[in-house]
């Protein structure tokens, strides 16, 4: 009966696999720069944080302003608001993470300031201003005083009324004809007549106005090209002389949301954010960049009720459902029925300065993210926003409107200032502390376990090189950043990896001492060990992932790393030491016990030595002294 077969180790395998897991990370490291050598460098980099590098980081406590923890839309929300704030600011490596459920952590690299807390401290409100002045990007121009404000023909320039020719529509939008498209031209309508609402989008198709034509040739576009904008529309009457200046004075950039506001003093959130006076501002005007002079408020973004994005019903094109309060609801009505009496009409007949006035612009944090056509009175309070919207364009608005008011207070409670120098001196000192731990350990293994510790070095090493290319693809990937904590966590990985190996030589070790021979003393150790090893590293990473879920701050990134070299050190005990100890035990340096090996039987006090390096399976004994002394007397005599 032949007997039960027993599986061999296959240590090759287990190096191939961790070989294909390097060379799989390095691909994603190289990414679509693989086939250019000369920029690899750029992509080996780890991303510093705050106090290994240089900057402002501010962690504020959100709440509500009832006083309840806010709702993770909220929390979103706030995100988003802030982002936009500080990367407007040209910080473009600033970073604003959520940690638990009211607090933000916002981090901005390189040299803070006042500036930076009060920018990401302060509340952003969402309001609804009528437009009073709009001009397209360009240089600054001089608009009229209020004596010389436009005729009532709406000509600005003196000419006769413009009108749409047959190839250009009069049109809702005064900036849809930059482009010849309808994409981003809004109107806001009753909600219950959306479906009946008097069509005056802007669109490419070239219908006709109604209004005669003053002169055979083309009428001015509906709006002047961005590049060569040198005309406000609307009625520079309704602007107080103040805001006025700061309109002729603002210049808008494209894209621009956040340095336009310090050309014309707004250097904090105070003039904006102020209901109650009229106000300039840069943003988009129908798929047009340009600035605004709007008026008072007259419904605030802490009226809106609810805000959802979805199909309509009869056009199959995305809309946004606004619904507002009593008191917004009032507001808005007034607000609505005064600009559709005045300007509707002139704005369907070609009126570019009445289509300005017929506009609301809705502004949050200062810059307009929408100005649509007000299309008739809103009795109810509910009305519907269209302007053939892409999905992704309906769910912005959609959560600028439910959320973009940010109804949270926004708590200072820490802010840390590092200077370049200081990150320098601490990103010096921990790598001098990981240097000393690893030369530490290294020392240890040689001592001790003698040839045995090339197996403990190599593993630290293949630790050291797969830890570094995980952070470098989290820095690619994720936007991680190491700090000081997290390197804490990288030196303690070092105890964790020579933990792993100390208990498997250890039990390769007694397995010795039984007498075994090495190659089952491998695998017969690797068994005991193995589940030893398992159990360390599970508490480990438990203990790390709950220190990450329950801390703040720079504790989380201790955490992180703490469990992200957790799970390498399992990966190489199992792919690379293991293995290579199988490989060892073949050769005859180990496999004979030798006695710088770290695996002498003679040394580890074999029951039954099995070295042979003496004498093929013998070893040389030292005479018993108890022996000698019981054979002198059983022979005085000595023979």
């Amino acid at each position: 009966m032949a007997a039960p077969s027993r599986s061999a180790p296959h240590p090759g395998r287990a190096l191939f696999l961790l070989l294909v897991l390097i060379v799989a990370m390095l691909l994603g490291i190289l990414g679509p720069k693989l086939f250019a050598p000369s920029q690899w460098g750029h992509r080996f980099k780890v991303g510093l944080g705050l106090d290994l590098s240089s900057g402002t980081q501010v962690t504020l406590q959100a709440q509500t302003l009832t006083g309840k923890p806010p709702s993770s839309d909220e929390m979103n929300a706030a995100v988003g608001v802030i982002e936009s704030r500080v990367n407007g600011t040209g910080n473009s490596g600033a970073q604003v993470q959520p940690q638990g459920t009211n607090l933000l952590v916002v981090t901005v690299p390189g040299k803070g300031s006042q500036q930076t807390i009060q920018l990401v401290s302060s509340t952003a409100l969402l309001m609804f201003r009528q437009v009073l002045l709009w001009q397209g990007s360009g240089a600054a121009t001089t608009v009229p005083s209020a004596n010389a404000s436009p005729s009532a023909s709406g000509s600005p320039t003196g000419s006769a009324t413009p009108s749409a020719s047959p190839t250009s529509s009069a049109t809702a939008s005064p900036t849809a004809s930059a482009t010849g498209t309808a994409k981003t031209s809004a109107k806001i309508v009753p909600a219950a007549s959306a479906s009946s609402s008097p069509s005056a989008t802007a669109s490419a198709s070239g219908s006709a106005s109604a209004s005669p034509s003053a002169s055979p040739s083309a009428s001015p576009s509906a709006s002047p090209s961005p590049s060569t904008s040198s005309t406000a529309f609307g009625n520079p009457s309704l602007v107080n002389k103040n805001v006025l200046a700061l309109f002729n004075k603002l210049v808008c950039k494209p894209g621009d949301t956040q340095a336009w506001k310090s050309q014309v003093g707004y250097q904090n959130t105070t003039p904006y954010n102020n209901p109650d006076v009229q106000v300039v501002a840069c943003g988009n005007n129908g798929g047009q960049w340009g600035k605004f002079a709007l008026d008072v408020a007259k419904v605030q973004g802490t009226q809106v009720t609810s805000a959802t994005a979805g199909l309509s019903t009869t056009s199959n094109q995305w809309q946004v459902n606004l619904s507002l309060n009593g008191a917004g609801a009032s507001a808005f009505s007034t607000l609505t029925s005064r600009l559709y009496s005045n300007y509707y009409a002139g704005y369907q007949a070609g009126d570019q300065n009445d289509a300005i006035l017929n506009q609301v612009a809705i502004t949050l944090d200062g810059n307009v993210v929408s100005s649509p056509q007000i299309q008739g009175a809103i009795p109810g309070g509910n009305a519907q926003i269209t302007g053939n919207f892409t999905q992704a364009e309906a769910t912005q608005l959609q959560n600028e409107l439910k959320f973009g008011s940010v109804p949270l207070d926004l708590k200072t409670l820490f802010v840390t200032s590092v200077s370049a120098q200081v990150g320098r001196n601490q990103l010096d000192a921990g790598l001098i502390a990981a240097a000393i731990g690893l030369f530490l350990v290294v020392v240890y293994a040689f001592f001790y376990y003698r040839g045995l510790g090339i197996v403990s070095v190599c593993s630290l090493l293949i630790a050291g090189l797969i830890t570094y290319l995980a952070v470098v693809l989290l820095t690619l990937y994720q936007n991680f950043t190491l700090e000081l904590a997290g390197i804490a966590g990288l030196i303690v990985a070092i105890g964790i990896t020579a933990d792993s190996f100390v208990v498997y030589f250890e039990r390769l070790r007694d397995e010795v001492r039984e007498g075994k021979q090495l190659r089952p003393a491998v695998e017969s150790g690797w068994k005991r060990a193995r589940r030893t090893i398992l159990v360390s590293d599970t508490v480990s990473f438990l203990a790390a992932l709950l220190l990450y879920y329950f801390a703040i701050g720079e504790v989380k990134g201790f955490a992180y790393t703490l469990g992200l070299t957790t799970i390498i050190d399992i990966v190489v005990v199992f792919l690379f030491t293991k293995p290579m100890v199988t490989l060892l035990a073949r050769t005859r340096f180990f496999g004979n016990g030798h006695p710088m090996s770290g695996l002498d039987p003679v040394r580890l006090g074999a029951k039954t030595p099995w070295r042979s390096s003496v004498r093929r399976n013998q070893v040389r004994r030292r005479p018993d002294p108890a022996a000698r002394t019981t054979a002198s007397s059983q022979d005085p005599g000595g023979s």
